[in-house]
């Protein structure tokens, strides 16, 4: 199957797989498709393993569409003046091929179900594949509870550049009214990305703008915390591989924007 041949073939594999949506007529554009396709994935109910004959051919696609959005390979970016092991990066996370990027969760850790949403967590799962979904069901029917804030678990990439997602609930701020549980929290979410990055002996991750979307965190005072947790966290982590010949820790830090403020935001802070 050719690049279109395999989109239509998942198309109508997701419509057999859902009845609710069997009837539904496949558009003749391509844009028409890659959305129905997004679809079809974002409402997928991970209550069995997804079909390997599906997942082969998945896999193919996606790893295509990696290619014709443009990989960016984190061992190209320029590090921030201020710091050396520090970066600024303004694009769509799923094109950055590194150790690790992090998803900002819901509590539920099973992607989002709401079609074509512009949340992080829906362009992340839609990038990797069913499997990703299925990967966080597992580990959240053992836990047998809601991921609380501030916490995170690692999965897998599978087909995205980046070879791991690092999954972190973030605070909510109702109505934006921080307090400092909120600022607590989302300090917490960097700090437990990095130990979770450190005890996978990963050496790069890639941050997105934890809590600042729908959860309505301040921009300026989110961005705030994460330099800040992130270079103690640097800093104390030095001293515990200084003698270590194989693996010297985390050695590179993406922060991930998406808006020219958040792009002035993190440049005010570290160029």
């Amino acid at each position: 199957m050719n690049h279109e041949e395999e989109r239509i073939w998942l198309i109508e594999r997701l419509k057999n797989m859902n009845p609710a949506y069997r009837k539904i007529q496949l558009p003749r554009d391509e844009k028409g498709q890659k959305d129905l396709l997004r679809i079809l994935m974002n409402v997928w109910m991970p209550a069995a393993a997804p079909p390997q004959d599906y997942l082969d051919v998945q896999n193919s696609y996606l790893r295509r569409e990696a290619i014709i959005k443009g990989i960016v390979d984190e061992k190209t970016l320029t590090p921030c003046s201020s710091d050396p092991r520090l970066f600024i990066w303004q694009g769509d996370i799923t094109r950055i091929k590194a150790d690790a990027i992090v998803n900002a969760a819901n509590g539920a850790l099973l992607g989002c179900f709401e079609p074509l949403h512009g949340c992080i967590d829906n362009f992340i799962h839609t990038a990797a594949g069913l499997e990703l979904r299925w990967e966080c069901k597992k580990i959240m029917d053992r836990q047998g509870h809601d991921e609380p804030a501030g916490r995170a678990k690692i999965t897998s990439g599978y087909n995205l550049p980046a070879a791991n997602v690092i999954h972190t609930v973030g605070p909510i701020v109702p109505y934006g009214e921080l307090r400092e549980e909120h600022r607590k929290l989302l300090r917490s979410c960097y700090l437990s990305c990095l130990k979770i990055a450190e005890d996978n002996k990963l050496k790069s991750i890639v941050f997105c703008c934890i809590s600042t979307g729908v959860f309505m965190f301040p921009a300026e005072e989110a961005a705030k915390i994460a330099v800040a947790a992130v270079r103690e966290y640097l800093d104390e982590q030095s001293q515990r591989y200084a003698d270590d010949d194989e693996y010297a820790g985390i050695e590179k830090v993406i922060f991930d924007v998406f808006s020219d403020r958040d792009k002035a935001i993190y440049d005010s802070l570290l160029n």
